[in-house]
């Protein structure tokens, strides 16, 4: 049905890849690209020798408008997905409006050297894509991403309003590493050594990283600490959900992983800014990075689940209710059926079924636009299809 190009060969960019080959009757011509092509090819060869279907691959620097201008003139897609980093989300979004190329990406953009991450930078673009009638889907991964749709699933099928929001997201695998990240390790370092936030009547609320903690109990995975960080996709369901009083997020951490990066920041190895080493300038995160095991090695022999879900309260029919909806995925599955980790595949299956939604025309509408703002009914259905099924339940005890 449609021809996609796929930036980014890390582990969600495999995943995507993967999945997209796996649903070729929907994604009938698909090409990777990413800055170093051979990652591109080395992923093209696994998606054939699995699965036998053969994608295309190419080479591009996507902080360049112009070079993505041109691969996308000579690719010619109905639709960019974004996996790369979000600071190339602008960039690849100025080469879509110049191709008048359908969007999507599955993290909203960050400036390199700041440690923040908003929407308004991508929001901004809301009038030119409309104007140029192209879509840009922004955050479709599984935090953001589906996290949104299940919250805008429960507003359409189980409140008349929606007071008290929590996302819990865990991680309860081990790959047996003494310490890796599970995505990009710049990005994720940044994301949770940055001040916390949630919103709480009309405010947001800024604490210190890693201030609020407590035991959740996760389905099939049980009690886990859990910490109360800002993420991305609150900003979006608070203005999208106004009913709402207090939104939150949280996520496990292990104490091992949380000793190591108490001493990587002690000693500064989680600065940002530049120092000078042999006459050189380094940013003591980028070389972090480059000397941690990457996130696309992780899959092999790693065992047990991730748990993602939203915790709901509000009201229906004049009666209080908390609702539970929520997915367990296993490290061990996915590697099987993608070569890649959980925490990849559940941010990268997401993104295919997003792609999917906007080829199949169902959600499909020029503008710029957030996965709660889109009808839940089709992307639910797709999860439970597509190897993410979903559960949920009304709550007699809250499990946050």
């Amino acid at each position: 049905m449609a021809n996609v190009l796929i930036i980014g060969a890390g582990g969600v960019g495999s995943v995507v890849a993967h999945k997209c080959a796996l649903n070729a009757d929907v994604f009938t011509d698909i090409t990777l690209a990413s800055r170093t092509k051979a990652k591109c090819d080395k992923i093209a060869a696994e998606i054939e020798s699995m699965h036998g279907v053969t994608i295309k691959t190419e080479q591009v620097d996507a902080d360049v408008v112009a070079d993505m201008v041109a691969l996308i003139e000579r690719v010619k897609p109905f639709l960019v997905i974004n996996v790369a980093l979000p600071y190339q989300d602008l960039p690849i979004m100025d080469a879509c409006l110049a191709t008048k190329t359908h969007y999507m990406d599955t993290a909203n953009y960050e400036p390199k050297d700041v440690a923040k991450f908003e929407y308004s930078w991508q929001w901004a673009y809301k009038q030119r894509f409309e104007e140029a009638g192209i879509m840009a889907l922004l955050g479709c991964g599984f935090d953001p991403g589906a996290t949104q749709v299940f919250t805008a699933y429960a507003a359409k099928h189980q409140f008349d309003e929606m007071h008290y929001l929590d996302i819990i997201d865990c991680n309860a695998g081990n790959h047996g590493k003494a310490f890796a990240t599970n995505f990009n390790p710049e990005i994720n370092i940044r994301e949770i050594t940055q001040p916390g936030r949630y919103w709480e009547n009309g405010e947001w609320i800024e604490i210190p990283a890693m201030s609020i903690h407590k035991p959740v109990v996760y389905p099939e995975i049980g009690p886990k600490e859990s910490y109360v960080l800002y993420h991305e996709e609150l900003e979006s369901l608070v203005k999208n959900f106004p009913t709402l009083k207090r939104a939150r997020f949280w996520m496990t951490f292990g104490q091992a992983y949380l000793t190591h990066l108490e001493v990587l920041q002690n000693v500064g190895m989680t600065r940002i800014d530049p120092v000078k080493f042999n006459g050189m300038d380094i940013v003591p995160l980028e070389f972090l990075k480059a000397v941690l095991p990457a996130p696309d090695t992780l899959g092999e022999n790693y065992t047990g689940q991730t748990s993602i879900g939203c915790q709901i309260k509000g009201v229906k029919d004049g009666q209080e209710k908390t609702y539970y909806i929520w997915n367990n995925c296993d490290h061990a599955e996915t590697y099987k059926e993608v070569r890649g980790q959980a925490v990849s595949y559940t941010t990268g299956v997401p993104a295919m079924i997003g792609a999917m939604l906007l080829i199949k025309g169902e959600w499909l509408k020029p503008g710029v636009w957030n996965c709660e703002e889109l009808d839940p009914d089709p992307f639910i259905e797709q999860m439970n299809k597509q190897g993410l099924p979903v559960q949920d339940k009304i709550l007699t005890e809250e499990i946050v």
